[in-house]
């Protein structure tokens, strides 16, 4: 069978494993934005707390992910905790480290002249700072996306959702009819998606991003 027709006949559960994969990485590139954030904001005004969040976030990094994942099959068990978790963790440093400098970068005679029209320090922080640090945030994000579209698929290790299954099956059966159809189909299938993904975030860039601060 070659690659054509193993797609023609097992598109249904090829599309099904597809979005499972894009929902997973959907979810924890939302929770992985908001903490990521949360964490910029907690720490870009001090020195040693910005220095501090990167080094913690980039050390989670360096842990190899099928490590990462068989950690946490013991305390979470298989399935979907383990990939939420393993992902999440695995998305923040480059939101971590574009939001502190972004917000570090904000000029300050806006802010002060915020802060001179009576602006709260929240106020100023949602309306002023944020908006202007979009940008960079927005490239972390999208560098966390494209990272995580290819680590989901070690998920598979773990009974997790995704296209990392069909890669998983390809590879444990080398040598039959279907093994290198599988590996293939499932490879094609992750980098189409970060490829919809990054698309997606161009746009949204453009809808987000006023025309005189886009770089």
């Amino acid at each position: 069978m070659n690659f054509w027709e193993y797609l023609g006949n097992r598109h249904q559960q090829l599309l099904a494993d597809a979005y499972q994969h894009a929902g997973a990485v959907f979810q924890c590139m939302v929770v992985a934005t908001l903490l990521g954030v949360l964490i910029g904001v907690s720490t870009y005004q001090s020195g040693w707390a910005g220095n501090l969040a990167t080094l913690s976030t980039s050390t989670i990094l360096t842990i190899p992910s099928l490590a990462m994942i068989g950690l946490l099959i013991p305390v979470v068990g298989l399935g979907v905790p383990p990939t939420v978790i393993a992902l999440t963790l695995y998305g923040l440093l480059p939101i971590v480290r574009n939001a502190i400098v972004g917000l570090r970068g904000v000029d300050p005679s806006l802010v002060d002249a915020a802060r001179g029209i009576g602006m709260s320090r929240l106020v100023r922080l949602l309306r002023v700072e944020l908006p202007l640090a979009w940008p960079p945030i927005l490239t972390g994000i999208r560098v966390s996306t494209q990272m995580l579209m290819g680590i989901a698929a070690i998920a598979a290790y773990a009974s997790g959702p995704g296209l990392g299954n069909v890669i998983f099956r390809g590879l444990a059966s080398l040598g039959s009819a279907n093994a290198l159809n599988q590996v293939l189909a499932g490879t094609l299938g992750i980098i189409v998606l970060a490829l919809l993904f990054d698309a997606a975030y161009v746009l949204l860039g453009r809808l987000t991003i006023p025309r005189g601060i886009r770089v």
